[in-house]
């Protein structure tokens, strides 16, 4: 038997964001759709062949996407809301950006597809939407023509394909009620047509993703996979891929669908190799995920190698894998320059993980475990380098105890202390945090980066910035000011520059959703503030006028999840860590004379195990954390937060717990929606519900936010409501963010009036 190595993605954006580019390029009109198609074919080859000299064996097609590969299976599927369609009801590139962003350089704007978190990742996805009695057809064939691209390269493929029950999993019912799986048998003839097709372009395996089997279904949602795939065999080997947790719990069900092999992520799933080769047909290919697709770590490949040689002989069909898709890690270390020799040993990022795939199946198939001990000796070396432990750190984290997490008092009476002081408007208006993030501002922090701005002359200009902002809300009507962020080049890479325990790389980009990219930190030791990192520029926004401006921080449980973490120590240890970072920030806001300090944690949800069994243990320290960061501040001191992409019905107890005086919400893509769970729920203190969508460039009409939040004023008391956008502004343009601030504050003006 020669084991085989495979990815199961890779990312798309390109080593240099060239899919963003291109993107944002024909979004606004600058370039032809050829040039953005041309640019994608290019960037498919470049990345099947990267990974082919890699020594993958079988390379994936179809992990490929425009925006996201949720959204590319719904227009496969032919599921296109009336809104977003083409009048002659063609589907065309077009088409899935109007779903995706609300607006393509073809058609009228319209309201966007909602998004949310793709599982517990950072990446997000469009929602799809089922509405009673819809049909499907297969009207998008974007798969088939990248597989004949990529045979015609010569490639060994094997197409990838999201599967039919965490598909329906993942959307959500619009209009009248009723089961969603109902809607099964509608879309498997879609599926059979075609696997049908690629069995007839000769391809031999298809990567079919269910990572819903990785969840605790409900036995409904469980036993909707044995007729699914009854439906679904016979034309072509099928890999049931899994990824992001353990399946054992599910075993009992998979093993007895009509599939040809089994993908198991043994990274982030637990489950016990020997009782999986057990469990599982003889006959069966048995793929194992070992090389990480979400971090940044290099493999101990030895230890790997002595974990999988005892399978070499007992299984007749086995291969190795990334855990997940690459499409969660950077590109390629080799282009980062700025990492000193020992971390940079550290790391693999996914073209590097695809040579570790080839060095460990090489090692199994020739027995040759010596092979590996160079690759893994920089790994083994880092758990007694002295960058990673600091004792100081460890020290204070021992001395925390319970009453560190507490307030003073309880809402009620801060609300009381906090009206007093603040003496708002009734439906008081503000922002998320970031304003826009223009070529000036971008252009402004490269210079100084790359030595051809001084430090004075950077601080002069990030000041005329924040001097800006200050001003364009003061005229706008804003009740409560931010000061813009011009400083920052994304809210945790911020923090993670200005704090020891991490570092960062120069090309580590990871897309988000869409053409937004991120370059996480990476935490490679223990965390702790070396000195104040907002308080300077936000005393000198509040110096410039009298209303108040929010200090603005992201929270630790957003930082840890939003960045690459050590694996040497729980998520819990990490979290407090920088929760005990962040408390001295806060108490230093407070002290300069900052009385709203926002703590925003839209990954609090994101940060849940797959398994809820787990979610309980999980919340507890995340909420812990967030009050250990907040609970330093006197009662008059309002702290906000800030949450935003996911669905908040399940975890309403631990959000209510976090006891924010405030809690800003994304809420207009759901058309206030999500305010359900905190009716129903009863949440006591305030909320800030956002009344238009900032991922869409289209301007929101004063009616709309009117309607929005009167809607709002249905659920929550309207004494406890503000007013706000979804989220922060800084990947908008000055002329759409000013008229629609414009219409909110005339949105709740004309509230307060029909009030008075």
């Amino acid at each position: 038997m020669t084991i085989q190595n495979h990815t199961l993605g890779f990312p798309r954006v390109g080593l240099r964001r060239e899919l963003k580019k291109a993107l944002e390029s024909y979004w606004a009109g600058n370039s032809s759709q050829a040039d953005l198609l041309a640019v994608g074919r290019e960037l498919r080859a470049r990345h099947w062949q990267q990974q082919k000299d890699a020594g993958v064996d079988l390379l994936p097609v179809g992990d490929f996407a425009w925006y996201d590969h949720v959204l590319t299976t719904s227009l496969m599927l032919g599921n296109v809301p009336p809104r977003h369609q083409n009048t002659d009801g063609s589907v065309d590139l077009d088409t899935l950006f109007r779903l995706g962003r609300g607006r393509a350089p073809g058609g009228e704007p319209v309201a966007a597809a909602e998004m949310t978190k793709w599982f517990n990742t950072n990446y997000h996805y469009m929602v799809p939407e089922f509405v009673q009695g819809m049909q499907f057809r297969l009207s998008w064939t974007q798969l088939l023509e990248e597989v004949d691209e990529a045979l015609a390269l010569g490639h060994r493929v094997k197409p990838v394909l999201l599967g039919p029950v965490t598909y329906l999993w993942l959307g959500k019912v619009k209009g009248e009620p009723f089961n969603r799986l109902s809607l099964l048998p509608d879309i498997l003839p879609v599926y059979q047509q075609l696997l049908a097709e690629l069995a007839r372009r000769g391809v031999e395996w298809v990567q079919i993703d269910e990572p819903a089997l990785a969840l605790e279904l409900p036995a409904e949602w469980l036993n909707a996979f044995r007729p699914a795939y009854a439906t679904l065999q016979g034309q072509i080997k099928l890999l049931l891929t899994t990824y992001f947790d353990s399946i054992g719990h599910n075993l009992e069900t998979i093993t007895t669908l009509p599939v040809q092999g089994l993908h198991v992520d043994l990274v982030q799933g637990k489950d016990d190799i020997a009782s999986l080769n057990a469990s599982i047909p003889a006959d069966w290919l048995l793929s194992l995920g070992v090389i990480n697709g979400r971090n940044v770590w290099r493999a101990d490949l030895s230890s790997w190698f002595d974990r999988l040689q005892p399978l070499v002989d007992r299984r007749q069909q086995l291969w190795i894998g990334s855990s997940c898709s690459l499409l969660h890690s950077p590109i390629d270390l080799s282009v980062e320059t700025r990492l000193d020799a020992e971390v940079k040993s550290w790391f693999a990022f996914a073209l590097q993980k695809c040579a570790e795939l080839s060095l460990l199946s090489n090692a199994l198939n020739t027995n040759d475990a010596a092979s590996l001990e160079a690759w893994s000796a920089p790994i083994r070396a880092r758990q007694t380098s002295t960058r990673v432990h600091n004792a100081t750190v460890a020290q204070r984290l021992a001395a925390v105890t319970a009453k560190d997490s507490l307030r003073n008092n309880g809402y009620p009476l801060r609300a009381e202390a906090q009206r007093r002081r603040f003496r708002l408007p009734a439906w008081p208006t503000t922002t998320i945090g970031s304003f826009p993030q223009t070529p000036e501002i971008r252009g402004l922090r490269l210079d100084f980066r790359q030595g051809r701005l001084d430090g004075g002359r950077y601080r002069s200009g990030i000041a005329e910035h924040i001097k800006q902002a200050i001003a364009e809300q003061e005229c706008l009507g804003l009740d409560v000011l931010v000061h813009g962020e011009a400083e920052r080049n994304d809210m945790v890479e911020y923090f993670g520059e200005n704090l020891d325990g991490f570092v960062f790389s120069q090309n580590g980009w990871v897309q988000s959703y869409g053409s937004r990219c991120v370059k996480p930190p990476v935490i490679i030791g223990d965390v702790s503030r070396p000195g104040a990192i907002t308080v300077e520029w936000a005393k000198y926004a509040q110096s410039l006028t009298d209303k108040p401006v929010k200090g603005m921080l992201t929270g630790p449980v957003t930082i840890l999840c939003w960045s690459f973490l050590r694996e040497d120590v729980s998520r819990e240890t990490i979290a407090r860590q920088i929760a005990l970072a962040l408390r001295d920030e806060v108490a230093d806001l407070e002290k300069a004379g900052i009385g709203i300090i926002q703590i925003d944690e839209p990954a609090l949800r994101e940060g849940l195990p797959l398994h809820q069994s787990d979610w309980a243990a999980y919340l507890a320290w995340a909420v812990e954390a967030f009050r250990l960061s907040a609970a330093v501040v006197r009662d008059d001191t309002q702290i906000h937060t800030h949450m935003c992409y996911c669905e908040f019905n399940d975890i309403m107890p631990a959000i209510a717990a976090l006891d924010a005086d405030v809690i800003t919400i994304e809420t207009s893509r759901s058309d206030m929606e999500l305010l359900e769970s905190f009716e129903e729920f009863a949440y006591p203190n305030e909320i800030g519900p956002g009344v238009y969508d900032i991922h869409s460039p289209n301007v929101p009409d004063v009616g709309e936010i009117e309607a929005l939040l009167l809607k709002a004023a249905q659920r929550i008391p309207p004494e406890r409501l503000w007013v706000n956008p979804d989220c922060g502004l800084k990947t908008r343009g000055w002329a759409e963010t000013r008229q629609a601030l414009a219409n909110m504050v005339q949105a709740a003006q004309n509230l307060r009036n029909a009030k008075a």
